[in-house]
């Protein structure tokens, strides 16, 4: 390799878009744990898939909306929602999980209704 290209080839790297290659991390990740895509899920589909949570919303005690996750896998987004709960322990966002549940939708919006979870061990 040259000079020239190495030097390219580091730049390209430096000014890449950070999510692209965080998106290809974690859909690799997603399957080489051999997960299903969230991308190839359907409406009604009973689903397993690994991903991360970008964002955790948790109810005041008063609220009525649960716990609301984004979860994403690389692939595509999907809205995790726990009904009828304020706080779950270990629900934060950076944390990765498997996600078991049936694929609904909502506005265009995949989402899981008070789907099972296992917290990915760090």
């Amino acid at each position: 390799m040259t000079a020239a290209g190495y030097l390219r080839r580091m730049t390209r790297m430096l000014v890449e878009d950070l999510e692209v290659s965080d998106a290809a991390e974690i859909a690799d990740e997603s399957r080489s744990q051999g997960a299903q895509q969230a991308s190839d899920c359907c409406r009604g589909e009973q689903v397993r898939i690994f991903g991360e949570l970008r964002s955790v919303e948790m109810c005041s005690k008063n609220g009525k909306t649960g716990v609301v996750a984004e979860f994403f896998d690389g692939t595509d987004t999907v809205k995790l929602k726990w009904l009828g709960r304020n706080r779950i322990p270990g629900i934060e966002p950076g944390r990765k999980l498997w996600v078991s549940g049936r694929v609904g939708e909502i506005d265009g919006v995949k989402v899981i209704f008070n789907p099972y979870y296992d917290l990915a061990g760090d």
